[in-house]
């Protein structure tokens, strides 16, 4: 039996099996899943770690099940699975606006419930952003697994594929990453990237003003404006845009990155919405 049952409900227009492919596609072996309409992880909070399922239930409501080793926090759970999937967005209110664009109306027509997909754990969002960088997305999910199965803890057992926790940012401050496959300016990356949250934990509040978080994100080595923005887009700012991104470009005839800003301007405060429905658009 489920530690704690809980029903999400949102507001439609919302995709949910779109929101099931672009997790699937970057699941993290060990970590998470997608099986069939559900969605799986492990999850730690605090001393408190677990596992989910979650999974359409009635019109306009998610069904999630949560197992955990102790009392679980009802208010920290809802709060995060709301943020990952993106449920409290005003779907028709996003829609209305973004529609008013001759080029992105049409796109809305075709996904007018597509989302801004989230994150459970914004440093595990960090690191496989990280290992994301001029790889393909599977290649990074491998990556990523690797990095859990050496240095994320045993998940409890009652899962066959569920079998690990992801590192927190202290067991990868000063983790050795070699023989994993990264180059070595990836490793590094993630070792600055790891010591800098367990230093400042504050680094990846969702909390801060959008500016505010991808002026420091953008600051790290490794890093710059196109991870910042898209991180700040899955931890919640839905005006997060990475404007130089390529299939952002494409999508716009490949306009240059400030013509792609110019366009973007009439899309505030849901651009992160308008990059979702063009990144959409490059599969028609």
């Amino acid at each position: 039996m489920p530690s704690l049952a809980l029903k999400l409900a949102y507001d439609p227009p919302y995709d949910w099996p779109a929101l099931l492919r672009f997790f699937a596609v970057r699941a993290i072996p060990g970590v998470d899943e997608v099986d069939g309409l559900t969605y799986r992880r492990t999850f730690v909070i605090g001393r408190t770690q677990g596992r989910l399922a979650v999974a359409p239930a009635v019109s306009r409501t998610l069904s999630a099940e949560i197992w955990t080793s102790g009392k679980p926090d009802e208010t920290v759970i809802t709060a995060k699975l709301r943020r990952l999937f993106d449920l409290d967005a005003p779907g028709k209110r996003i829609v209305a606006h973004l529609k008013r664009d001759a080029t992105l109306d049409p796109l809305l027509k075709k996904r007018s419930g597509l989302r801004v997909p989230g994150v459970w754990d914004p440093f595990e969002l960090g690191v496989r952003a990280i290992l994301g960088q001029q790889v393909s997305v599977a290649a990074a999910s491998t990556l990523a697994g690797r990095i859990a199965m050496k240095f994320g803890k045993n998940a409890a057992k009652g899962h066959a594929t569920l079998t690990h926790l992801f590192p927190k940012p202290e067991d990868l401050a000063d983790a050795n990453l070699n023989g994993l496959g990264l180059t070595t300016r990836r490793a590094a990356t993630v070792t600055t990237f790891a010591r800098a949250v367990a230093s400042g934990p504050d680094l990846l509040s969702l909390d801060q003003p959008l500016d505010a978080f991808v002026t420091r994100i953008a600051a790290l080595s490794g890093f710059g404006p196109w991870t910042a923005h898209y991180m700040a887009m899955r931890m919640g700012h839905a005006d997060a845009f990475p404007a130089s991104d390529l299939g952002v470009r494409k999508a716009l005839a490949m306009a240059p990155e400030k013509d792609v800003l110019r366009r973007a301007e009439p899309w505030r405060p849901y651009r992160a919405y308008a990059a979702m429905h063009l990144w959409a658009s490059l599969s028609d």
